[in-house]
């Protein structure tokens, strides 16, 4: 591909009337990963401009620099006769297109099903691409396919990467992507040139603020998955406060499918229902309502948060047009997911859960479903993480205080914030809580794997402990630095040493 079939859309004909015919072979938006006859694309970024790196970008091969046109200053002069200096206008947004063209537009190959919402991307993405052998992923954990994914920095990757992630796929032949969608990968473009099939909303409650500001902003950025071309269908849980206007904001001929844990229906949409939900050591069951059928799901998940995913699961496939008998007997063989819910313990240990819950509606349906499988005291391990929206803090605390028997704060990813500032501001809704014994309940161990040690020394055989917030994460972050850290592996050494 030329620059000029590049970009035919995005340069007038007159400024592309000097460029190279030459083949480009490569994008990249950081000079480092810049090859002979890659096009630079340079944004603005967080601390320094993208065209900063003009030179080092020539230095490995660059054959031309894009750039935002109103980003520019005179300085560019000095290499307009060095290399093609090409302007866009809105070159951020417009990313995810230019990169889709070069990578021969994948999504449109493929069925791409979006996975939006607060809590859940993860486990819906995960389950899902277990129910499909041609599944691939790109979320949280990684990307690629089931038990087999290549790390990824962000849940949504940028335009550049998400493109050439999904051309990688359509390589593999991947006929489906069950894709997590952040709020921030919707508000930036990460997502803008995908084409997807689906779309599923799992939930909507405070996350993010820190950069969205406020809930409504947070929720637009949500709905912009529904103006995707192409579109066929949407799940949403109408038990969510936001299913209203999420539905609403639906566009005709497009599918709706609704699934609630709460006996909610809506006439305008094909509505599968949960009830009679059993939680035991060895996962959930409850009874599936569809279409006037009913079955008995048992599955070796836990939390009745993990029904929704269930639901939406299968809902998903019966979208994709999947037999109901079909979907009911895949469901059969869903297996638990990294850091959901994951469990230890048992038997003549206390029955542990590492789980990722970082939101206040997390660490809340965490800890009520925990306290089902709870036949004694229930305990929980958690802290906030810094530089991140500090408002849920204390909810959290406050959250906490309500479920659990025991609470013990500790550090999650303090980052560049001092971590005891970020233990004031939960306890200081533990402190909201009227219970005469809160000096006793609450505790502050900051080192986190002290503070895992040390509950596990102290629980009962019958005890339920959760340890929240990180999850599958396999670092600590403190003061710019990631240091090893697993929640899963302190307990798992922590376990060893109890049983010697």
């Amino acid at each position: 591909m030329t620059l000029k079939e590049l970009l035919k859309d995005w340069v007038s004909n007159i400024n592309m009337s000097s460029f190279n015919e030459n083949p480009i072979l490569g994008l990249a938006m950081d000079s480092r990963y810049i090859l002979k006859d890659y096009v630079f694309i340079a944004l603005a970024g967080a601390k320094q401009h993208g065209l900063t790196y003009v030179d080092q970008a020539l230095d490995k091969g660059a054959c031309a620099v894009v750039y935002d046109s109103a980003e520019s200053n005179g300085e560019l002069a000095e290499y307009t006769n060095l290399v093609q200096m090409i302007a866009v206008d809105g070159l951020a947004m417009k990313i995810g297109d230019i990169a889709a063209r070069f990578h021969g537009k994948p999504s449109e190959l493929m069925a791409v099903i979006g996975i939006t919402g607060t809590n859940g991307k993860t486990s819906c993405s995960q389950f899902l691409s277990q129910m499909f052998d041609d599944c691939g992923i790109i979320g949280t954990l990684g990307w690629g396919q089931w038990n087999k994914l290549h790390k990824t920095i962000n849940t949504t990757p940028d335009a550049l990467e998400t493109q050439r992630i999904l051309a990688e796929l359509l390589k593999e032949n991947k006929k489906i992507v069950a894709m997590e969608v952040s709020s921030h990968g919707l508000d930036q473009g990460r997502v803008n040139g995908v084409t997807f099939k689906g779309a599923i909303y799992t939930n909507i409650s405070r996350d993010h603020l820190d950069y969205h500001a406020t809930m409504e902003a947070y929720l637009q950025a949500k709905l912009l998955l529904l103006k995707s071309v192409g579109l066929a269908f949407v799940v949403v849980n109408l038990d969510d406060e936001s299913s209203d206007r999420i539905i609403a904001t639906v566009p005709e001929n497009v599918a709706i499918w609704g699934v609630s844990v709460k006996g909610k229906t809506r006439l305008d949409c094909t509505c599968i229902i949960a009830e009679s939900i059993l939680n035991s050591d060895e996962g959930i069951e409850f009874n599936l309502h569809c279409q006037g059928n009913k079955h008995k799901i048992k599955v070796p998940l836990y939390g009745d948060f993990n029904v929704e995913n269930v639901l939406t699961v299968f809902t998903a496939m019966l979208a994709m047009q999947v037999t109901e008998a079909e979907a009911i007997k895949r469901l059969g063989s869903i297996k638990p997911i990294v850091g959901r819910m994951e469990r230890f313990g048992g038997n003549c240990d206390p029955l542990i859960f590492v789980d990722y819950a970082h939101t206040p509606d997390a660490l809340d349906k965490v800890l009520s479903s925990a306290k089902k499988h709870c036949t004694q005291a229930l305990w929980v391990v958690f802290g906030c993480g810094g530089d991140r929206d500090k408002g849920k803090r204390s909810q959290m605390g406050r959250i906490a205080t309500r479920w659990a028997d025991h609470v013990i704060i500790t550090d999650d990813n303090p980052r560049y914030e001092n971590g005891l500032d970020i233990i004031s501001e939960i306890l200081a809704g533990c402190q909201d809580i009227n219970n005469q014994n809160l000096g006793r309940k609450v505790e502050v161990i900051q080192d986190r794997a002290k503070a895992i040690r040390n509950v596990l020394a102290r629980a009962s055989q019958k005890d339920c402990i959760v340890i929240a917030g990180k999850g599958h994460e396999l670092y600590q972050e403190i003061n710019g630095i990631r240091f090893n850290f697993s929640d899963s592996q302190v307990i798992k050494d922590a376990l060893t040493a109890r049983a010697g």
